[in-house]
């Protein structure tokens, strides 16, 4: 045998590349590996760019600068596994940066994120998927592309998964999406509340903490509230109240039970298996404020139905808001103070809180809080709403001068709400006159001027009530009331314009202060709007009327007749029959005037003997100067002549018909008269000598 030669090995391929590994410890080179063709590079730099994004929010914000966002997002689709998996790590991790998040949309990778939500893809991938589009959903606009690319269908079969990263992000997403009435019906659609129902089961509290948030959204509709009851949900609420180890998740479940007692048939079904009486007791026994809050606030949205209030009525449910309102946190007793008004519509909760509640209420009137003193206020608003035994309470219990007090207040719900209770205290006599010792009609002079329309109507509705006695109208007048009043005529709001005229109409009864409305222009206003069929009402004409009626002067020239009530009294002259809208010049202003060729105004002034009477018949150059007259004082028929001829220009005593013209002679109307109060010579007002 010939000897064996050993082989000598084969150099390498010129062209091939030997393998390099590369180090690199800056991001910018790593960056620029994305866009290599080999899949183990790709591979190898998303794991390196995912753990330099892990470590904060920095290195997110320097991966946006470097450029990496938009190859990454060609990743996505790729079609290595490992490549496509680690790039949607990145993205799960980069889209809680809010610059990456408008990148996103605008680079519309959307569809490719929820693309990794198939059921073939590995859990991964499903984990960070989840998570990207959870961080997207924040942003309005994310949510409506997630919709758009039907992302919540895959999101709602996540739901089930295994893995409990895969549960919190998918549920974090819907919950974020829910905060759109489009998707709340798509949820009805896909049965989402059985899977989140599910969730409450889990052992991760922040899974079962998003659940409860979610059905505390979707559970506003009727639908999802039905859906619910029939999947048992209304147990698994009462369930977690039940166990303290949960207390974490008691809040959230009370606000999902605020909604389904606002449903009739699940309440029932609640009041049935005993859970309402368990729901008031544990409200009426938490030491945790926010639970307490939101009890209230679920007896809250639950009694604005009439049958849900009759319900909670049987049930006592007034003895735990009571409880409620003795509560330190101001939290619970302005939701207390809420849900006793909202039950105030039940006759039965009104009766029960006339010795128990209105005491409390009051208390709270005087809180340093605001908002405490407001929603206190409107309970008391609408305790003693057609209810005299609560109005009587209340004013037993020394509440008007707190309500009085806050008439000043700077927040408007509040000032309306103790308006409205003085109002309904004022109904009642008795009451009314205790009300003017706290200086009622003084404190209303702010309000009067408000700006907001609610409380500008039950300003003036308070000043109808109040301004029934003599005192208190006096007390209007003299603090500058009327002068807001009035202007209340010209609002454009009806209900204040109709609550304005009702107050101008009680105020008129007073004499003196039926002139002062007229001075200031009421009569003129009410004139105007009583012209307009849109703007008149009952209370405004009624207001003229009674303004005409107290001012029979104008009355008779505005109108020509005085009806058989009209007793007219010294003061009381005919000016002559004037149109609408023309104004009747005041005794004081005609007196300044210079005689004129006009008729004569005849005066009724029977007290004073310094005016000159009715000149004799046997005086006919004067007679003719004062046309008809009938003097109604016998001074006047003793007067003598000589004084006559003195005060040539005065009015005539007596009255005579605005449409009697025709006796009016040439020679001048008068223009002077006093309306005397003593007998002395010279003591009038306005004196006619010359």
């Amino acid at each position: 045998m010939g000897k064996k030669v050993k082989k000598e090995a084969e150099p390498p391929p010129k062209d091939v590349f030997d393998p390099l590994t590369i180090e690199s410890k800056k991001a910018a080179t790593v960056v620029l590996m994305l866009n290599s063709p080999e899949e183990e590079i790709l591979a190898k730099a998303c794991e390196a760019i995912y753990r330099f994004a892990l470590k904060g929010e920095e290195n997110k914000a320097t991966l946006l600068e470097l450029g990496a966002v938009e190859p990454l997002t060609k990743l996505l689709t790729h079609e290595d596994k490992i490549v496509r998996r680690n790039a949607t790590m990145i993205f799960g991790i980069l889209a809680s940066n809010n610059d990456v998040k408008k990148l996103l949309r605008e680079l519309d990778v959307m569809n490719s994120v929820i693309a990794q939500l198939a059921p073939e893809e590995e859990v991964v991938i499903h984990e960070f998927a989840s998570l990207c589009l959870a961080n997207m959903s924040a942003e309005y606009t994310s949510k409506v592309q997630i919709l758009e690319h039907g992302g919540l269908e895959p999101l709602v079969r996540l739901l089930a998964s295994p893995d409990p990263d895969v549960k919190k992000n998918s549920v974090e997403c819907i919950y974020n999406l829910t905060q759109d009435f489009q998707c709340r019906a798509a949820l009805q659609e896909l049965n989402a509340i059985p899977p989140i129902l599910d969730l409450l089961k889990s052992e991760y509290p922040v899974i079962q903490l998003l659940a409860l948030k979610t059905l505390g959204i979707i559970t506003n509709d009727k639908e999802a509230r039905t859906t619910l009851r029939d999947n048992q949900g209304v147990d698994h609420l009462i369930k977690i109240l039940e166990t303290k180890e949960l207390n974490d998740l008691h809040i959230e479940a009370l606000s999902v039970i605020a909604n389904c007692l606002e449903d009739m048939d699940t309440l029932v079904l609640i009041q049935q298996t005993g859970g309402l009486k368990k729901l008031l007791s544990f409200a009426e026994n938490s030491t945790i404020p926010d639970i307490q809050k939101n009890a209230a606030k679920a007896i809250t949205k639950a009694a604005y139905d009439p049958e849900n209030r009759k319900l909670f009525h049987e049930q006592e449910v007034e003895k735990c808001l009571v409880a409620l309102l003795g509560s330190e946190n101001d939290g619970t007793k302005i939701a207390a103070s809420q849900a006793i008004s909202a039950m105030c519509e039940n006759t039965g909760s009104k009766e029960f809180f006339n010795n128990q509640g209105i005491p409390q209420l009051i208390l709270l009137l005087k809180s340093d809080s605001e908002e405490v003193r407001e929603a206190a206020s409107l309970a008391l608003a609408n305790l003693t709403t057609c209810h005299p035994a609560n109005a009587k309470a209340v004013a037993e219990a020394d509440g008007v001068d707190p309500l009085v007090n806050i008439l000043s207040s700077r927040r408007d719900g509040a000032v309306a709400n103790a308006a409205t209770v003085l109002a309904n205290v004022a109904m009642q006599e008795p009451l009314r006159a205790g009300l003017q010792s706290h200086g009622v009609s003084s404190a209303l002079l702010g309000p009067l001027r408000s700006a907001n329309t609610v409380v500008q109507s039950k300003a003036a509705l308070t000043v109808a009530a109040t301004a029934c006695d003599v005192e208190a109208r006096t007390e209007l007048r003299n603090s500058g009331g009327l002068e807001p009043l009035v202007e209340l005529l010209r609002s454009k709001h009806d209900e204040v314009r109709r609550h304005a005229s009702w107050a101008v109409m009680v105020c008129a009864n007073d004499e003196l202060t039926a002139v002062e409305l007229c001075k200031l222009g009421a009569l003129d206003i009410l004139e105007e709007v009583n012209l307009s069929v849109s703007r008149k009402n009952k209370f405004s004409e009624a207001a003229y009327n009674k303004l005409l009626n107290n001012n029979l002067s104008l009355k008779y020239s505005l109108t020509g007749y005085l009806s058989s009530s009209d007793i007219i009294s010294d003061g009381f002259y005919d000016y002559g029959r004037i149109n609408p809208g023309t104004k009747l010049l005041p005794l004081k202003d005609l007196c300044l005037q210079e005689p004129s060729d006009q008729r004569a105004v005849l005066l009724v002034n029977s007290k004073s003997s310094d005016v000159s009477p009715p000149p004799s018949t046997e005086d006919k150059s004067s007679d003719v100067g004062y046309g008809r007259s009938i003097s109604s004082s016998s001074s006047f028929r003793r007067a003598s002549k000589e004084k006559t001829k003195k005060n040539s220009y005065h009015f005539s005593t007596g009255f005579g018909s605005p449409t009697e013209e025709k006796s009016e002679p040439p020679s001048g109307r008068n223009t002077a008269l006093s309306k005397g109060t003593t007998k002395e010579r010279g003591s009038s007002l306005l004196s006619t000598e010359r």
